[in-house]
C-alpha cells in the first residue's frame, strides 16, 4: 500500500477533553506517525501520516466525533508532502 499524509482541522468542542490524547491513543493503535496539536482558534490540527488504509480510518474517526467528551461540528482536510520523515505520533505544545 502507499504512504500518505493528511493534514487534518477538527473544529467544535475538541481542546479541554482529552482530544489529543485520545487521537494520540488511535493514531498510535493505527501505526500512524505525524502529532496532533491545539491551534489558536480553538481547532485541533491533526498530522497523519502511514499506508492510506490507516490515515482514512483515522479521519473517519476524527469525523465520527473522536472521543465521547468532544464534540465534533467539522473536520477538514487536505493531502501535504512534509518536509521531513515522523517516527511516532505525538502531540505537540
Amino acid at each position: 500500500m502507499a504512504s500518505v499524509c493528511m493534514l487534518a482541522w477538527v473544529h467544535g468542542r475538541v481542546q479541554g477533553v482529552g482530544f489529543r490524547y485520545s487521537t494520540q491513543r488511535e493514531a498510535l493503535n493505527l501505526g500512524i506517525k505525524g502529532y496532533v496539536r491545539n491551534m489558536d482558534d480553538g481547532s485541533v490540527e491533526v498530522l497523519a501520516c502511514g499506508e492510506s488504509q490507516q490515515v482514512e480510518q483515522l479521519v473517519a474517526w476524527l469525523k465520527a466525533g473522536g472521543p465521547r467528551t468532544a464534540r465534533v461540528e467539522k473536520v477538514l482536510t487536505e493531502p501535504h508532502y512534509p518536509d521531513k520523515e515522523w517516527t511516532t505520533f505525538r502531540i505537540r505544545y
